[in-house]
């Protein structure tokens, strides 16, 4: 038997055993056909795709997390690895909720997306108005070395996201006062380059390129093609880091949309962005996906939201043959995702596939 063929068993093997046991445990109602887990395996052997779910480690031994390791062998730890919860004040470090994923990912068969950039999502105290660029610059430096040092070289540890938010509207993310979406690493100043690009962004890849070489790095973003003149700061940035003698691997999409996003004018612009990346030896990862249901829960909204869902994956699984791409969803089921209201997860509240679910299935069963 081919070595192909024995990674696809296995892994088959393992996913009924879990299907199982959480069916056991909980009672969930499991989807029909096959898990996309499953599908992905048999038909992306070379890794060439990745589909991936976003949970917290809180989730482990729960409904959440039996779905989603039944579901994924891509896996992203939503908080656990942010300066907010390692670091949360200068004397407490919290490894925890991170070393945790270790194990889970060895037992079951994952890769993983280390989500601890530097960003908007930085600990308080780090974001009082007071700071010097000496002391943003020392504080940066420390908890990056410390968590590239931990986990650089862990089993099925594969990406990293480096830099997170880097952009609003066409212009950089500044500081403001206080301590909500800012960015104070921004106080470190500029570069003398055209865009005068924030030093902190390059500090960003000089420390992950030294102590994390064994992580593929990710420059993630959250504002959707349209924002143009947001993008265009981001592959400049990528050319700016490069010429500095800096590894970036791919960038990232958050993609966190409306039902109805997917029109083709939107479609065509996501193409040209991973093509783009693709020309420049970049992955392309749509990093969060979210299809917001802002108008209702009805038969035609999640209709709508899985035609969304599906349209985006069938473009990236269209791309693929020029290059690697991922997806994974921001949420599990729709009590555990982040702006719950909107329910924009493929699981309902009772842990029931959506329709947004079996598009998703049925595209990737078709690739190929």
């Amino acid at each position: 038997m081919k070595k192909t063929a024995i990674l696809v068993f296995l892994t088959t093997v393992l996913t009924v055993s879990l299907v199982a046991v959480a069916a056991q445990e909980f009672a969930l109602p499991v989807p029909s056909g096959r898990r996309l887990r499953q599908i992905v395996a048999e038909k992306f052997p070379d890794g060439q795709v990745i589909i991936g779910g976003t949970t917290g480690s809180w989730a482990f031994g729960t409904a959440t997390g039996f779905i989603m390791d039944r579901e994924f062998s891509y896996v992203t730890p939503e908080n656990d690895f942010k300066q907010s919860v390692i670091h949360p004040d200068p004397n407490t470090w919290n490894w925890g909720r991170a070393d945790a994923w270790v194990r889970h990912v060895a037992e079951n068969n994952q890769v993983l997306r280390i989500h601890g950039p530097i960003s908007p999502q930085c600990s308080n105290w780090v974001k009082n108005d007071k700071r010097t660029p000496e002391e943003l610059r020392g504080l940066l430096r420390e908890f990056t070395t410390a968590l590239y040092q931990r986990y650089n070289g862990k089993p099925g540890f594969l990406y990293l996201d480096v830099a997170n938010e880097t952009t609003v509207r066409s212009k950089w993310h500044t500081n403001r006062s206080g301590t909500r979406w800012e960015v104070p690493w921004y106080i470190m100043g500029r570069d003398t380059d055209k865009n005068r690009t924030p030093l902190y962004i390059k500090l960003a890849f000089e420390i992950a390129n030294q102590y994390a070489p064994d992580f593929k790095l990710i420059y993630n973003h959250h504002e959707d093609m349209t924002q143009e003149g947001s993008w265009r700061l981001i592959k400049e940035t990528v050319g700016y880091l490069r010429q500095a003698g800096l590894r970036v691997d791919g960038i990232g999409w958050q993609a966190h949309v409306n039902n109805g996003w997917a029109t083709p004018e939107n479609l065509d612009k996501l193409r040209d962005l991973i093509d783009w990346a693709h020309h420049n030896r970049l992955e392309f990862h749509v990093t969060e996906a979210s299809v917001w249901l802002k108008n209702g829960v009805t038969a035609h909204t999640l209709g709508l939201q899985a035609k969304t869902y599906s349209a985006i994956v069938k473009v990236l699984l269209e791309k693929s043959a020029s290059g690697k791409v991922g997806w994974n969803t921001w949420h599990i089921d729709d009590p555990h995702g982040w702006n719950r209201q909107w329910r924009g997860a493929l699981f309902d509240e009772t842990y029931t596939a959506k329709p947004a679910y079996y598009t998703i299935q049925k595209v990737l069963e078709q690739a190929r």
